[in-house]
């Protein structure tokens, strides 16, 4: 039996489709989806002066969780990997251009279960990084209830738990960037995680200190974990050139779909 939810959280309209025989099963998992979204939405929100993140950033506290540990050190590998491209500390620079030079994940440490600014003004803003995650919490969720088929779906960040009961697997249809109407192509995934970036799609979620690629108009990255999924489908719209073996189609504004993984 297929269920589908649809809530927002985190700004962003999420769907869930669980396949399982049991309503009340799935009814509660979905409750206990909802409150994890929610939890980390107060805990993370950049704009809310009471959250924890806030008092990271405005140095009331230094002291992180394990989660939070966790997110920052993870944020700072793919700052490496990426070239510095992927970079959560681009909000420093949201209310006050001038301080372009505090940006940049080097501008924090992490020692034990403390984080050390090294000036006052970086600021952490972890926004479609948490979205991700709690895409991941989600499929964590799932598994929890032993259900075996499932599709969550934040906000264009996808992730597919096993196959549908027919034996077949998800099949995500990637949009035209220039008409939202229209699918390019699809992909079909089986426990793998899709993200797609573009420019129709919240035009202000892709920031860096670096411009965007103006030949790139939509990347899609299939991988294991819907964090580097977005990680990277971000980080290709600003630099084409990134090498990865991930599974990468990028859309150019000729509409052509080129397949990156294919070449490393």
């Amino acid at each position: 039996m297929l269920e589908i939810y649809k809530f927002t959280a985190m700004t962003t309209p999420c769907e869930v489709k669980l396949y399982c025989d049991d309503k009340i099963t799935s009814d509660n998992c979905i409750k206990d989806i909802m409150s994890e979204c929610k939890r980390l939405e107060v805990k993370y929100n950049f704009y809310d002066a009471s959250s924890y993140l806030n008092k990271l950033n405005n140095r009331i506290t230094n002291i992180l969780d394990n989660e939070t540990k966790s997110l920052l050190s993870i944020s700072k590998q793919y700052y490496k990997q990426t070239n510095k491209i992927f970079d959560v500390t681009i909000a420093t620079i949201k209310e006050d251009n001038s301080l372009k030079s505090y940006v940049g994940c080097n501008n924090f440490n992490i020692k034990k279960n403390k984080i050390y600014f090294t000036n006052e003004y970086t600021k952490i803003d972890l926004g479609g990084f948490v979205k991700e995650y709690s895409v991941n919490q989600a499929i964590k969720i799932i598994k929890k209830y032993k259900i075996k088929s499932a599709l969550v779906n934040f906000g264009g960040d996808i992730y597919a738990l096993g196959v549908k009961p027919d034996g077949s697997k998800y099949n995500i249809a990637i949009i035209n960037p220039k008409n939202k109407d229209e699918t390019l192509f699809s992909i079909d995934i089986s426990n793998q995680a899709l993200t797609t970036s573009a420019l129709y799609e919240r035009e202000g979620h892709i920031q860096s200190l670096s411009s965007l690629n103006d030949d790139i108009l939509s990347v899609t990255v299939v991988s294991s974990c819907t964090i580097k999924s977005g990680v990277y489908s971000t980080s290709y719209m600003i630099n084409g050139n990134i090498k990865t073996s991930l599974e990468v189609y990028i859309i150019n504004k000729n509409l052509e779909v080129i397949n990156i993984w294919k070449y490393y």
